[in-house]
């Protein structure tokens, strides 16, 4: 028997379950990689896996797997399924959990049925996604798909100055099986939107077809301190305006290009950092990104222009590549079946581009991968307003749950 429905009560009340992990004295939930709040949740995660019946294995990255195979099938590349469960700080409930505990829903509701699928079925929770403590965004799937060594991602070095192999070691999640151990024969990520396009144009479900490459660089701008109150105008060498400019500069080309291309300064500090002394140094990131490669290297170029228009005034200025990632095309088979599945059901869909990063597109790099979206109320994400209709979620998880059938071989 296929079954038609998930357990809705189950998958909203999972999602609450580990929306309450992570929560401060004043309501903030933030759970960033491999700190105590993340293994809270990771506990809760593998708890569920386990009593689902589902083979369960964390590799040294501290990705986790649940496997759900039989005899039948056990030979086969599985169909993998998930996301993510760490946050950023003062994070909503649903950005990246949704589309894990959705996946294992999924499973749990097949696996009730008695469906028996010619492919065994995975869910991922990936490590440090966000990329909020731990630099680069998405570096658990990265490291999965072979995009970073191992060491060089145990090494890295987080925002409060800890190491992230120890971290995970810290606690209990520094597995033992080597990353890429599973081999998938596709991958499906359902997640909230994180947008406002398919609230505001009516669509019930958002088929994934691309997704933008991604820049980020920390840049320092060198100029000079001095006294705020002697020094002319004219004769200052102020980092801080210099950094100024250059925000202007990118907000003023991104507006005014009839393109994609958005782009970001999300930090900024100075130093001294003294109210009545020019800026002798001003550090700040810049997040660029844009669905064609063609378009993100011309922004970046443009970027670097700026930067050495600002050399040519006699500032000394430094750059750091934070993160690049390509845009990612996914699989043309695969949007397909979602849009077809979400038309079965009688949703409204449409296909649509990802501004955000997500693990999909580093997952892509192995095997045929797609993304389905639902509905973000007001657009918002990465905020404790995040919310999405539990009617848009359990319509997601179903979508999900058909792809799911036919990408597994279940008749």
């Amino acid at each position: 028997m296929i079954p038609t429905t998930i357990d809705a009560a189950r998958l909203l009340g999972a999602l609450a379950d580990l929306g309450r992990i992570g929560l401060d004295a004043d309501g903030r939930r933030t759970r960033l990689a491999a700190t105590d709040a993340d293994r809270a949740g990771r506990d809760v995660f593998v708890a569920r896996l386990e009593a689902a019946g589902l083979a369960v294995t964390v590799d040294r990255i501290g990705n986790i797997f649940g496997l759900w195979a039989t005899e039948e099938n056990a030979a086969e590349p599985p169909l993998l399924l998930g996301s993510h469960i760490d946050t950023v700080v003062n994070a909503g409930p649903l950005d990246g959990c949704y589309g894990v505990l959705a996946a294992l829903e999924v499973i749990e509701t097949l696996k009730e049925a008695g469906a028996r699928p010619a492919r065994p079925i995975a869910v991922a929770a990936f490590t440090d996604e966000e990329g909020a403590r731990f630099a680069p965004d998405m570096l658990g799937s990265l490291v999965f798909a072979g995009g970073m060594a191992l060491d060089e991602a145990l090494a890295a070095v987080a925002t409060d100055g800890a190491r992230l192999g120890d971290e995970l070691a810290r606690i209990g999640y520094a597995g033992t099986v080597e990353p890429g151990h599973i081999r998938p024969a596709a991958y499906v990520e359902l997640h909230i939107e994180q947008g406002p396009v398919l609230e505001r144009e009516g669509f019930r479900i958002g088929a994934v077809e691309n997704l933008q490459g991604i820049s980020w660089q920390r840049v320092t701008i060198t100029g000079q301190a001095n006294h705020a109150g002697t020094t002319p105008m004219s004769m200052r060498r102020d980092a801080g305006l210099a950094a100024a400019r250059t925000v202007a500069f990118l907000a003023e080309r991104a507006n005014q290009s009839n393109t994609p291309t958005v782009a970001t300064v999300g930090r900024m500090s100075f130093a001294p950092d003294v109210i009545n002394v020019v800026p002798a140094r001003a550090t700040f990131t810049v997040d660029l990104r844009d669905p064609d490669e063609t378009r993100l290297r011309e922004e970046e170029a443009a970027f670097a222009a700026q930067l050495a228009a600002l050399e040519a005034e006699g500032f000394t200025v430094a750059t750091e590549q934070l993160a690049r990632f390509e845009p990612v095309v996914f699989d043309a088979g695969l949007v397909a079946a979602i849009e077809h599945a979400a038309r079965a059901r009688g949703l409204a869909v449409r296909r649509i581009t990802s501004g955000a990063g997500h693990d999909a597109q580093m997952v892509a790099r192995l095997c045929p991968g797609a993304m389905i979206f639902v509905p973000s109320i007001g657009g918002i994400s990465h905020n404790p307003r995040e919310a999405t209709a539990d009617a848009d979620l359990v319509a997601g998880a179903e979508v999900l749950l058909d792809v799911a059938v036919r990408l597994a071989g279940i008749a």
